[in-house]
């Protein structure tokens, strides 16, 4: 499995990612995950779909699973979903985070295709940072919408925000 984001699992001692901070890495750059991270730069939060049977997918990969077509487009979703799972780390599981605890991390299905689900961080409002949100504000199958945050000059990363039921 490769990481899009480099530094965001792998704990690489050369690599920090700090959500709402200014050092970040950047996307690893691949052909199949380019894409996801050239459209958030412009605020537009898009799927891969296979070209031939239309089926979304994520994360991004070569090769549709129902039909192996390799010709892919990527579609603009609307960035509503709901949270399907989340956790508050406790403690935090690296130093950096140590300062923004509690924070959460989520997982979000899409609202145009529950099999789709990205992870990410909800915040209390726009340019909030990690750790703005009370962890009690969550609920499994809270609507939420997407935004997007610059942490660092060139990376621009989605981030979800509550919405009212």
């Amino acid at each position: 499995m490769s990481p899009m984001v480099t530094g965001t699992t792998d704990n690489a001692p050369d690599q920090d990612f700090h959500p709402g901070e200014s050092a970040a890495t950047a996307p690893v750059e691949d052909e199949d995950g380019l894409p996801f991270w050239e459209f958030a730069a412009r605020g537009e939060l898009r799927v891969q779909s296979c070209a031939a049977c239309a089926l979304p997918r994520f994360p991004p990969r070569p090769c549709c699973p129902r039909c192996q077509c390799f010709a892919s487009e990527w579609r603009r979703v609307s960035g509503h979903g709901r949270l399907w799972s989340y956790v508050v780390p406790h403690p935090p599981l690296l130093p950096f985070y140590e300062q923004h605890a509690p924070y959460n991390v989520a997982l979000v299905e899409l609202a145009e295709d529950p099999r789709i689900r990205l992870v990410g961080n909800v915040v209390a409002a726009p340019g909030a940072g990690l750790g703005s949100l009370d962890p009690a504000r969550l609920s499994i199958g809270a609507p939420v919408r997407a935004a997007f945050t610059d942490p660092a000059e060139g990376v621009t990363v989605p981030y979800w925000l509550l919405e009212e039921a």
